[in-house]
């Protein structure tokens, strides 16, 4: 497996909540859209603004967001829906590119920012992640809740957490008014499931069900904070995996590089033995031969050399005479000594 940021956030949340988060699905292919259009028009291809705190925000979100903070003490903000014939206005003359929201009525926006996270191609909260979410809202333990959902938001591609965060970040300051608008966080979330996550069957439309759904954006809208916020100890568990796989991969490098050095020596060895002639010396004697090498292994280069010391020896024929001669002048002079001693008087 490949060591890499989401993977690592999986492991943890195996590991520590027992939740198993699905990898998102690759695209197929891309959908080009040209011109000005606003609602229904993937992320990449939305002209987007770049937020200092979020990152890319879609314009369109950030303007509809900044014209309702104006105005966040109107009542029933988001429950209230706006006039379907201004909306609709509204909607063509956005996707032309004019400008119409100096003008329009609170509640028209709201109602218009709702339109454009639900009809997005792409939910903003990826459907392969909606049980994991669901069930890190179900522990028991508030802490492990936090951390699970934590965990969580950091898994989504960054266009969608830049989107999200800002988003978040904008219905908590709804929520803060809720003296004036009447709009808990409960009530936002309440109002955004079908935006956010909405359920994909009737079996996931049961209460129970849907109540997990408003917790889940309830906790978002109250604690944006934490939204897409990498904790220190995973981080810390990235830097260890990040390191040991890169370990790893100098040494395979490494060991890749000798295999290839020695087979590159062992190539230069066998074109250097086929190009040399096999010529030997003639040698008469061939136990005169005495290779260099082993001369130096045994320590033989101590001993003086071995031919010229049998040619100052005497040959094998002058050693066998004069060896001769000597005995048989020995055999003579036992002899004569023998015949004077029977010869000599008793």
């Amino acid at each position: 497996m490949k060591i890499t940021d989401g993977n690592v956030i999986r492991f943890h949340l195996q590991a520590l909540y027992g939740i198993s988060a699905k990898n998102f699905a690759k695209k197929k292919g891309k959908l080009v859209y040209t011109g000005a259009k606003v609602f229904g028009v993937p992320l990449e291809n939305l002209p987007r603004r770049y937020i200092p705190e979020f990152g890319l925000v879609p314009c369109f979100l950030v303007e509809g967001c900044s014209f309702l903070l104006d105005r966040v003490g109107t009542v029933g903000l988001f429950r209230k829906p706006g006039s379907l014939s201004r909306v609709k206005i509204l909607r063509e003359k956005l996707n032309r590119g004019d400008d119409a929201l100096s003008t329009a009525s609170p509640y028209d926006i709201a109602t218009l920012v709702k339109q454009f996270c639900r009809e997005l191609p792409e939910l903003l909260f990826p459907s392969e992640i909606h049980a994991a979410l669901l069930e890190a809202q179900a522990l028991p333990d508030l802490q492990g809740k936090m951390a699970a959902l934590q965990l969580l938001s950091c898994l989504l591609p960054a266009r969608n957490s830049s989107c999200l965060q800002y988003l978040f970040d904008f219905l908590h300051k709804v929520s803060q008014r809720c003296s004036d608008n009447l709009m808990t966080s409960s009530n936002l979330a309440t109002v955004f499931v079908p935006c956010l996550l909405p359920p994909p069957n009737k079996t996931e439309m049961s209460e129970e069900r849907l109540e997990l759904r408003v917790l889940v954006l309830r906790t978002f809208i109250e604690f944006p904070h934490v939204f897409g916020v990498i904790s220190k100890t995973v981080m810390d568990s990235m830097k260890y995996f990040m390191n040991f796989v890169h370990l790893e991969d100098v040494f395979k490098k490494r060991n890749q590089k000798m295999r290839s050095l020695k087979v590159k020596r062992s190539e230069k060895t066998v074109l250097r033995i086929q190009s040399k002639p096999k010529v030997r010396p003639a040698v008469s004697d061939p136990t005169l031969v005495c290779d260099p090498k082993l001369r130096r292994s045994v320590g033989l280069e101590t001993f003086p050399n071995i031919q010229l010391f049998r040619t100052c020896m005497p040959n094998e024929d002058q050693r066998f005479r004069s060896a001769n001669k000597t005995f048989v002048t020995a055999m003579e002079r036992l002899q004569h000594k023998n015949w004077r001693r029977r010869s000599s008087p008793i």
